[in-house]
């Protein structure tokens, strides 16, 4: 997988690669990871992937995160792991 570049956030550890004939977008909070996949034929110029992590986009990303957490907890609650 090769590094394309970081795009700084506010929130999240965001970096861009490319790999196999795809970019790779991968959000990272705390422990846990969103990983989006985009074709490089879908993609004219890898530049616009901070474009399309607009605010809309990253809240959703942001509630994803929080519904991870939740159910991470409550497995490890309901198994006694934690």
């Amino acid at each position: 997988m090769r590094f394309v570049q970081d795009i700084p956030h506010t929130r999240f550890r965001i970096g861009l690669y490319a790999w196999n004939g795809k970019y790779i977008v991968k959000i990272e909070a705390g422990p846990y990871e969103q990983t989006y996949k985009i074709s490089e034929m879908d993609l004219t110029d890898p530049a616009v992937v901070p474009a399309m992590l607009d605010e809309p986009f990253m809240s959703r990303v942001a509630q994803r995160f929080q519904d991870m957490d939740t159910d991470w907890q409550a497995t490890g609650e309901r198994n006694d792991a934690f």
